[in-house]
């Protein structure tokens, strides 16, 4: 199997050095100097002494009423250029030490989500070519020709001396073959927390479920446990999702499925949507689940999962325990189940309400793909400034808040893992 191979350190071109110009030559300066030191002692006829035209008289101009342009200095105008470098630099090597392999997508997301997505781009790229080349940072190619970066010995030490505990990634990442899963999870558990949002990888999530089991006792698997019929089989899952985000109604699910599901998988999609509004084993609700698909053929698939429960439960009048899927838009639906209310006289009857909501959109691949030059073929769609990250949210939810920069945000330390 292939593993990740190392790309030598190329020296990065200096792009924020200007070119030297010289400054222009005025022609008044050049006559004045042909005619500046003629000696007196010598005999010259009138005809050879070069003549300076007398200055013609100017017109006195009236004092300027144009406000003069203020130049927007963005975050230096708020910090200086070496506090916002390190800044930079903590707070990618803190992202290698959490995540022990990371993309320049994921830099410019955590750095830069206020910005523009080619201004993000630019910046992150800057930022990831002067760590790999204080060897900081490694840089990889992994057997899908993706470029990833590891955190060097060199790296955890600057970060030792800035107050922050890390340890090397390196041998972990170049034995890695294909992280193209876990790279998309961190990326939308980043893209939720530019957003504000307090968010967990699959991991972080385990470990977090897991925090107080004592020795001796089984360890938590899943966060939720579901049901499934195939035939007259039926089998009890735990499920688990790629990342989750905490939101102020609920939780919020990630799946990414890089491929089309099988029937198996498929059973536990329905099963996982059809659990909406059902408490997790954090004690949370589930209030979304978010499906990203890396192409359009996998997208469908998904919808057709969802219709198709549409189709089975919508015509039956909601009970306990079933849900009905309502369409909102191509790829949204509403998810509604039926709670009991209790009346004065103490009875009790079933309510219809809105349990949550299920997305389905693209993984946004072509942004890693995107090139800051005139080459560039790919779409810039999909960034901060539109509705798309970390997931199309619903209208009924409200619009997303736009990011500010986190770095002027002090920084957790972030222990070694």
């Amino acid at each position: 199997m292939k593993k990740a191979t190392r790309e030598p350190n190329a020296t990065p071109r200096d792009a924020d050095s200007p070119h030297a110009e010289a400054p222009d030559l005025l022609l008044g300066d050049a006559v004045a100097g042909a005619a500046v030191g003629v000696p007196v002692s010598h005999s010259v006829s009138v005809a050879d002494v070069p003549v300076t035209p007398a200055p013609m008289p100017t017109r006195p101009r009236a004092p300027s009423t144009t406000t003069p342009r203020k130049v927007a200095r963005g975050l230096a105008a708020s910090i200086s250029s070496t506090q916002l470098q390190q800044g930079i630099w903590v707070r990618t090597l803190l992202m290698g030490n959490r995540f022990r392999v990371i993309r320049t997508i994921d830099v410019a997301v955590s750095c830069f989500p206020e910005r523009p997505f080619k201004a993000a781009l630019t910046a992150a790229q800057r930022a990831m070519r002067g760590m790999v080349k204080a060897e900081l940072l490694r840089r990889y190619r992994t057997d899908r020709f993706q470029t990833v970066y590891g955190l060097t010995q060199k790296g955890v030490d600057w970060l030792d001396e800035h107050g922050h505990d890390a340890a090397s990634s390196v041998r972990r990442v170049s034995d890695m073959t294909n992280p193209e899963h876990r790279l998309w999870a961190q990326f939308w558990v980043l893209a939720c927390e530019a957003r504000g949002l307090k968010a967990l990888t699959e991991q972080e999530l385990l470990q977090a479920l897991n925090e107080n089991v004592k020795p001796g006792q089984l360890a938590i698997q899943g966060l939720l446990t579901v049901t499934t019929t195939r035939g007259k089989r039926a089998s009890t899952l735990q499920l688990r999702p790629d990342a989750v985000a905490h939101e102020q109604d609920g939780t919020t699910w990630l799946e990414v499925d890089r491929s089309k599901r099988g029937s198996d998988r498929e059973a536990s999609l329905a099963a996982l949507v059809s659990s909406m509004g059902r408490i997790l084993k954090d004690g949370s609700t589930l209030r979304r689940v978010v499906i990203l698909c890396k192409t359009e053929r996998i997208r469908k698939r998904a919808i057709a999962v969802l219709n198709g429960l549409a189709e089975a439960n919508n015509p039956e009048v909601l009970i306990a325990g079933r849900r009905h899927f309502r369409e909102l838009e191509p790829g949204s639906y509403a998810v509604w189940s039926a709670l009991e209310s209790k009346l004065r006289d103490g009875r009790t009857k079933l309510v219809d309400a809105l349990a949550g909501h299920v997305i389905v959109q693209l993984l946004p691949i072509w942004l890693p793909k995107v090139r800051i030059d005139a080459s560039n073929t790919h779409s810039l769609a999909g960034w901060f400034a539109e509705n798309y990250l970390p997931y199309k949210r619903p209208e009924s939810l409200g619009a997303w808040k736009a990011p500010v920069s986190p770095l002027l945000k002090p920084l957790k330390n972030t222990d070694a893992k």
